[in-house]
């Protein structure tokens, strides 16, 4: 299928255009659904595992292959000497720009000889060397990944896209990252080298926790003729949980109802996400006709992940809206609006995430295609110029269950980019 271009701004107000593309996922649940940290009932098994494989050993230590990917089934491609990947098991939570980064602490006082994809955010204090000068002598060393455009000799597979990945769901061509890093003064031998500790995973801000390093099976490699299977040294795994509570303060985005039954429209509850309050805040968001309002989206808080939101009762980056459009013998039809109110944001990688016990009876989406996936449909669509997107869902109608009363027809729960969004009051 081919996939549109396009992205979403705030308004009429132009926020240059992005390719890229969308991805509505309607999640097909009936059970109640409970919050834990670290924990999503609509995607229990969602983690981010890093695997280092030691490749080949060196004099002073040993070369990796680290691999940051989303499907558990995918077979490995042929590896350099040295390569760090990490795998995204999530369904529908990706990493958006400026990207992730990845941090950990030796265990004894090895150091980063060279990198090839990625590279260590400082250098360190590597005065004690001469002639042959580390890539990183820093006991606690960030990597961060290449961008676009990086000279092919400093590339790898899966590399240099600026730290961004997509969920494995929305784009399994896409949800690898790997780098290649040299390791020095380390152990030798499976015995004497002792694993990092402390990792610190930021996709791009905080939410991730990750686990201790683990010793597991070595992995394996099939030669494209199928003829010979090769090993690594030794492997190691780390895997990170994604928690919204540790990754913001508040929420991101909330839902509004209404129906073509009642005249009412149930707007996001007031303060969803914040509270306006320019007079003691002042900046904390901006209004839609304020002559400032290029020079406050450019202004100092640009280079900072903190969304600059149009001024409404909820303040939220993003609302979602859901309208009981209309209602036929057999079948009853729903509008989704989908509207940016974030002015530092362009969303061009985005998926929606609804549950609604009438959607294993979803007949048609409008505008964009759709499969299932057990128990979820998923559909992929480019979104529209301005400051929102809509489409309209088509559902059959069972008449053991449905009902236009008690608000069974509006949904249940609905994510945006993987966070829980704030529903009206029932």
């Amino acid at each position: 299928m081919e996939l549109g271009h396009g992205s979403f701004a705030v308004g009429s107000r132009s926020i240059p255009k992005v390719a890229g593309v969308v991805t509505l996922l309607v999640v097909l649940l009936c059970s109640c659904l409970t919050s834990t940290e670290a924990y999503d009932a609509l995607d229990p098994n969602g983690n981010i595992t890093i695997k280092w494989d030691v490749m080949q050993w060196t004099p002073d230590g040993y070369i990796l292959s680290i691999w940051k990917q989303e499907d558990p089934h995918q077979r490995a491609p042929s590896l350099p000497k040295a390569v760090v990947t990490m795998f995204n098991y999530q369904q529908y939570r990706h990493i958006q720009a400026p990207g992730w980064s990845l941090s950990w602490k030796w265990a004894k006082k090895e150091i980063i000889w060279s990198m090839v994809g990625a590279q260590a955010t400082e250098q360190g204090d590597c005065s004690r060397f001469k002639g042959n000068i580390p890539h990183c002598c820093k006991r606690d060393p960030t990597v961060v990944d290449l961008l676009p455009g990086t000279p092919y000799n400093m590339q790898i597979a899966n590399c240099c896209k600026g730290g961004v990945i997509n969920s494995w769901a929305q784009d399994p061509d896409n949800h690898a990252a790997s780098f290649q890093v040299s390791v020095g003064m380390a152990g030798t031998t499976n015995k004497t080298v002792r694993v990092p500790r402390n990792f610190t995973l930021k996709a791009p801000g905080p939410g991730y926790t990750c686990g201790i390093a683990k010793i597991v099976k070595p992995t394996k490699f099939i030669t494209q003729d199928g003829r010979r299977t090769t090993q690594t040294m030794m492997t190691w795994n780390v895997t990170c949980t994604y928690s919204q509570y540790l990754a913001q303060k508040t929420p991101t985005c909330c839902v509004s109802l209404s129906s073509f039954y009642n005249d009412t429209i149930v707007n996001c509850p007031t303060c969803s996400c914040a509270c306006q309050n320019n007079i003691t805040q002042p900046g904390s968001c901006v209004e839609a006709d304020s002559p400032y309002l290029a020079s406050t989206i450019n202004g100092p808080g640009k280079a900072t992940l903190a969304p600059l939101v149009q001024c409404t009762s909820h303040m939220c980056p993003i609302r979602i809206h859901w309208h009981v459009k209309s209602n036929y013998k057999e079948y009853w039809r729903v509008k989704i609006t989908i509207t940016n109110f974030n002015y530092r944001v362009n969303y061009t990688q985005w998926n929606l995430v609804v549950q609604h016990p009438n959607f294993d009876n979803l007949t048609q989406i409008f505008s964009f295609n759709y499969k299932f996936l057990t128990p979820s449909g998923i559909s992929k669509f480019s979104a529209g110029p301005l400051g929102n997107v809509q489409s309209e869902l088509l559902l059959r109608k069972d008449a053991s269950t449905f009902t236009f009363g008690k608000g069974w027809a509006f949904p249940r729960r609905v994510y945006f980019n993987g966070d829980n969004c704030v529903m009206p009051h029932p």
